[in-house]
């Protein structure tokens, strides 16, 4: 008997979840398939949903495995986030034509189409900006100066005539008007440039090593894998939809760190001897496997004592996600990524369950295996460095905070073509390299370089920030991060030499885009009461590092009003010139070694002293 008053939604989808496991096994029994009950037959394949709604039909083709995820939840008396409802209603994949129509009428997405638009590049940003934000794919952070002055064209016409760069070497043009949408589209899969997916709940833009084939230190080139990966990603429909989304990075064990224990999958370049060498790990060049890393929810990547030929990486990361889709969280957004999974179920039952997807065993082994061979070259990523290719240079040109006009991209563009290789990489420090420069020419870069604008010196402030979009472009911010990380680096300019990089992170949420807890000094923003007034703060970590540094910064002070933000941090900086124990203690080490209450002591006494260094 219906209850009086109807269905509840949870009941609705109970039914529908039982309903669907009655006909499924009459349709597997050879049975015809029953009309009523919310399902209905429709040649071979099920339509089903709650009861009384209309519904897509189980997937024949690869989606078929996130379909059968989300059954499992509604059979289960579950309720799916709303989401993986949307997702299961329309499969944002096939939105192409929808897309230009909506252009054509210059018309923004409402409702769960804003969520589902993501999924080919683009965010509606609203009410940050009534606009598109175009996030792009660039795997491997490599593009060519054609590719980038296409990009800058495209940001000039469409956009804003500016790009950022972001922490996961990728692109993004802002300000793009409803009507331009499919011209920006249109425009990027004519520079050879595909951003399926680059939004929404699927794999980010794939990271590497950003000085592979160039580190004279490195055990492996690692942009080759990037490159399969992405191809993979783009050509396995299976790798879209998963329950939120998901970073992989490769790290070839150079002199950079590629930040891959940051990563839900992290490929780590180890060494195998001779002398640890047997039948099963032959000598080579493995990548060790590590997992979950998410450092804005406070975890590193973990090891799994899992070792792969670095041919079979691409595959195994392939078998990872499908485990991750099976069994990953549909109901609860904020535990649907990786770690929570890992989390439930430990690593050894997560990783019988890749060997059963996989249908092979995995290789592992305990033994510590040496790869970094030198201690990671912390400022390698800005200033003029030898390549390993005879008399070739690269050049890491500092972008403050991540961002360059059209004309200064036109610019870089250029010089990469008269005097590099004609490519470009960005980094997760979101920074640019020219590659390939002559030794003869590399006065020349320099000098063209700051006639745009731009720096390179490794310790000037600005060389260390990193900052996401913050609330000028993103809903979730909340405070306007890039503008106050240039006002801190303009504050530090006028008072102190730096002597030593300071990495300095300022994120708007706690979605951790600028991942503030890596950072030597970490900010995320929050509202401060003023008075009668909320206005923008932050609240500021100390300590956190990555690689051989690895740790997540530690909360020093809280709500500190946005103003108060540049003088707060010039007296940390002061307090720790003064009191490390010589150049080669980092500030993240300095932070360790102190107490918050002899750091919140120094930062009263640092003025004096800072007063003496401008």
């Amino acid at each position: 008997m219906k209850p009086e008053g109807g269905f509840s939604d949870e009941q609705k989808e109970y039914l529908a979840g039982f309903t669907y496991g009655a006909e499924l096994a009459r349709a597997l029994r050879g049975l015809p398939v029953l009309s009523g009950g919310g399902a209905r037959s429709s040649g071979t394949q099920l339509q089903l949903g709650p009861a009384g709604q209309g519904s897509p039909s189980v997937p024949a083709g690869p989606e078929r495995i996130h379909w059968e995820a989300q059954q499992r939840v509604l059979d289960s008396g579950g309720k799916l986030a709303p989401e993986e409802r949307a997702k299961r209603e329309k499969n944002p994949l096939d939105m192409w034509d929808e897309l230009a129509q909506r252009a054509s009428r210059g018309e923004f997405p409402k409702g769960t189409d804003v969520f589902l638009t993501k999924f080919h590049g683009l965010f509606y940003v609203a009410p940050a900006q009534n606009a598109y934000m175009c996030r792009l794919r660039i795997p491997g952070g490599e593009l060519t100066a054609e590719q980038l002055a296409g990009v800058a064209e495209l940001a000039d016409r469409y956009g804003g005539g500016y790009l950022d760069v972001t922490t996961r070497a990728n692109l993004q043009i802002r300000q793009i008007a409803a009507e331009h949408a499919m011209q920006v589209l249109y425009g990027l899969r004519d520079l050879g440039i595909i951003n399926l997916g680059a939004g929404g709940d699927n794999i980010r833009n794939v990271t590497c090593s950003p000085l592979s084939g160039i580190d004279p230190q490195e055990l492996i080139e690692t942009l080759p894998y990037a490159r399969r990966m992405h191809h993979y990603i783009l050509n396995h429909r299976a790798m879209y939809g998963l329950p939120r989304k998901f970073n992989i990075a490769f790290d070839g064990g150079g002199r950079i760190a590629s930040l891959e224990d940051t990563n839900d999958i992290g490929f780590q370049a180890v060494q195998v001897p001779e002398a640890l060498a047997s039948e099963k790990l032959p000598a080579g060049v493995y990548f060790r496997l590590r997992l979950g890393g998410i450092t804005g929810h406070g975890d590193f990547a973990r090891d799994t004592a899992v070792v792969v030929p670095p041919d079979e990486a691409v595959e195994l990361a392939g078998v990872i996600v499908r485990v991750f889709i099976r069994h990953g969280d549909r109901t609860d957004r904020k535990k649907a990524r990786l770690k929570y999974l890992l989390d439930a179920w430990g690593f050894d039952r997560f990783l019988e369950e890749v060997e059963k997807e996989w249908g092979r065993p995995l290789l592992r082994t305990k033994q510590p295996l040496p790869g970094r061979g030198v201690t990671e070259h912390r400022t390698a990523h800005i200033g003029a460095h030898r390549q390993k290719q005879p008399d070739k240079w690269y050049l890491g040109v500092v972008l403050p905070v991540g961002r360059m006009t059209a004309d200064q991209a036109r610019h870089l563009a250029a010089i990469a073509r008269r005097y590099g290789d004609g490519k470009l990489r960005l980094t997760v420090w979101q920074n640019l390299l020219l590659t390939g420069i002559d030794t003869n020419d590399l006065a020349t870069v320099q000098g063209e370089v700051e006639a745009c604008g731009l720096h390179h010196r490794a310790t000037h402030p600005r060389a260390g920030l990193v900052a996401c979009t913050g609330n000028a472009g993103c809903k979730y911010a909340g405070a306007n991060t890039k503008k106050h990380a240039l006002q801190i680096a303009e504050y530090l300019e006028q008072r102190i030499d730096l002597d030593v990089p300071i990495n300095i992170h300022l994120t708007g949420c706690h979605h951790s885009c600028a991942q503030h807890y890596i950072g030597d000094i970490g900010l995320i923003a929050t509202g401060v009461e003023v008075g009668d007034d909320v206005v923008e703060g932050y609240h500021l970590l100390v300590g956190g590092g990555w690689g051989e540094r690895q740790g997540i910064g530690r909360v020093l002070l809280e709500n500190i009003p946005a103003q108060q933000v540049p003088e707060t941090v010039w007296r940390l900086v002061a307090a720790y010139l003064e009191h490390r124990q010589g150049m080669e203690e980092g500030f993240a080490e300095f932070a360790k070694r102190c107490s918050d209450e002899q750091l919140r002591a120094w930062i009263r006494q640092a003025v004096q002293h800072a007063a003496t260094l401008a």
